[in-house]
């Protein structure tokens, strides 16, 4: 620093207030600072800078599923959310989710100093192993409503789930099925959860409640049972990439979209208004979601409590074309 302040003409606080993005500096100064940074290649000693102001500026993030559409993109806005607020994002990823690997990938952030921990595990089960944990310093967990010393950041599955089948209740559809993503998730009980209500407000009986694995694959076997059945005029799908597998099954069933059965998707694939047709789905709001993450972890260690403060980011429903009324 002092070498750029040097060949710059300025002051050491000079340099320092321009490396912390403070507004009270002229644009001139700016601009030779800055030059004399590019010119000599200078790089912040972040070691240094940890020990002065007593935090790593690294955020731990658990993460699993990563090869799924939601966790993957959750991930990517997190990263984004933690870069604009001049954070460092250390992940660790888990093959298998178990309280043993999650206290393991815990004890490592702790051990890199981490200034705090975001969890995006979607299994059943972490929010309580989280809490057994009693981690001294800052935990978010993705989907949890939020409990003692656990912040949570989730949108809203079981209202998207209802905007959904509200929607199809709607048009007049009164027999509604399910595909529901693998038991054991969050996303997936939630979602049930708010197909449920939905059908149970209106007063209407259960369709058939599926359980798929989130691929199309097992979309495109679950339709062919209900294209069998043959008993409802609408299905939820639990993902877009389920909701595909039952457009190929209907399509080769020789059922119409939407004229002899509605779908609807969750997520919103960028994929999704191409289907043919395109599909009606539940879009999630994932870098508001990272953005929040983010800035419930930063709260948190600019001394707020960790008083299990819950934020909630609602989905939006997608209209498209596989959704009309029944014959």
């Amino acid at each position: 620093m002092e070498d750029v302040a040097k060949l710059a003409g300025v002051s050491h606080q000079t340099v320092s207030r321009v490396l912390n993005g403070n507004p009270n500096v002229s644009a001139r100064t700016l601009e030779k600072v800055q030059g004399a940074i590019v010119e000599l290649g200078y790089r912040r000693n972040t070691a240094a800078r940890s020990l002065v102001t007593r935090r790593s500026n690294t955020i731990g993030v658990l993460a699993s599923e990563m090869s799924q559409y939601g966790p993957s993109n959750t991930l990517l806005a997190l990263q984004q959310a933690a870069r604009e607020a001049d954070y460092f994002v250390s992940i660790a990823g888990l093959a298998e989710v178990t309280p043993e690997t999650i206290e393991e990938a815990m004890l490592r952030f702790l051990d890199q100093g981490v200034d705090g921990i975001i969890v995006q595990v979607p299994h059943a089960g972490i929010f309580e192993t989280l809490v057994k944990l009693n981690l001294d310093l800052p935990v978010v967990a993705i989907g949890a409503a939020g409990t003692s010393g656990l912040s949570g950041v989730a949108i809203d599955q079981t209202a998207g789930a209802r905007q959904a089948v509200e929607y199809l209740i709607s048009l007049g559809h009164q027999r509604i099925g399910h595909v529901a993503g693998p038991a054991g998730w969050v996303d997936t009980q939630a979602r049930i959860g708010g197909w449920r209500a939905a059908l149970d407000h209106a007063g209407l009986p259960e369709g058939p409640l599926l359980e798929g694995d989130w691929s199309a694959n097992s979309g495109f076997r679950l339709g062919r049972e209900i294209a069998r059945i043959g008993d409802v005029t609408a299905i939820f799908a639990g993902n877009d990439q389920m909701a595909l597998g039952l457009l190929r099954a209907f399509a080769e069933a020789g059922i119409s979209v939407p004229g002899d059965i509605s779908v609807v998707g969750f997520d919103d694939w960028p994929e999704s208004e191409f289907f043919l047709p395109p599909l009606s789905t539940v879009r999630q709001d994932f870098q508001e979601l990272g953005k929040r993450c983010i800035q419930a972890l930063l709260a948190e260690l600019d001394g707020g409590a960790r008083d299990g403060a819950s934020v909630q980011v609602v989905p939006e429903l997608v209209i498209r074309g596989t959704t009309a009324a029944p014959h």
